[in-house]
């Protein structure tokens, strides 16, 4: 490594990046690092030399998909707000989960094989942008957002508590007071008839 390329590893290095790439010998290595802080001022100047916008506040970190999610909040709100995270929970996890949901037959949608796959891309989505812009996850949003999929997709899915017993059961059930009707009315007659009408 020239000692030209040290001055800019070390900016790296202290400006937050986790691994550093350098090449020797046309030979790439990586070199982790550790670092103790965050400085959004120090981040713009390290991201600056690479080419890549930086916004002015903290972002998750510094994966492409972390920053274009960040910089969106940034360009349009100014900051990554509970208003922003709905946006792009609504275009990027809801709207996509929706589609596939479409594509589905909907009678296959209270089947958990068919859905399972889609309904874990979905809560990793969320729990990837709300962990970018820094906002807890789960969140009330989030939340929101769940109960809403399941009144639009699964409020018509039969659950083991509430489904209808056997049918043996139900026959018993139904025959049993049809049965003690005659027996009832027997008693009835038969005390009225030895004279014992006093009650």
């Amino acid at each position: 490594m020239t000692t030209a390329a040290l001055p800019s590893v070390a900016l790296l290095i202290w400006a937050g990046c986790t691994i550093v790439v350098c090449t020797v010998d046309e030979n790439v290595r990586a070199y982790p690092s550790t670092t103790v802080g965050y400085n959004p001022t120090e981040m713009t100047i390290a991201n600056a030399t690479l080419g890549e916008p930086t916004p002015p506040f903290a972002c998750g970190n510094n994966s492409d998909r972390c920053m274009h999610f960040c910089n969106a909040c940034n360009d349009y709100f100014s900051a990554p707000t509970m208003e922003c995270l709905s946006q792009l929970l609504h275009h990027l996890c809801l709207s996509n989960y929706e589609n596939d949901m479409v594509s589905l037959n909907s009678t296959d949608w209270c089947k958990w094989g068919n859905v399972s796959g889609l309904y874990s891309k979905l809560s990793l989505c969320t729990e990837e942008i709300s962990d970018c812009l820094l906002i807890p996850w789960p969140n009330p949003l989030v939340e929101r957002a769940f109960v809403d999929i399941h009144t639009k997709f699964f409020q018509d899915c039969p659950t083991e508590e509430l489904s209808d017993p056997p049918p043996e059961i139900v026959f018993a059930l139904v025959i049993t007071p049809i049965c003690l009707i005659p027996i009832m009315v027997g008693l009835v007659v038969l005390k009225t008839k030895n004279g014992d009408g006093s009650s």
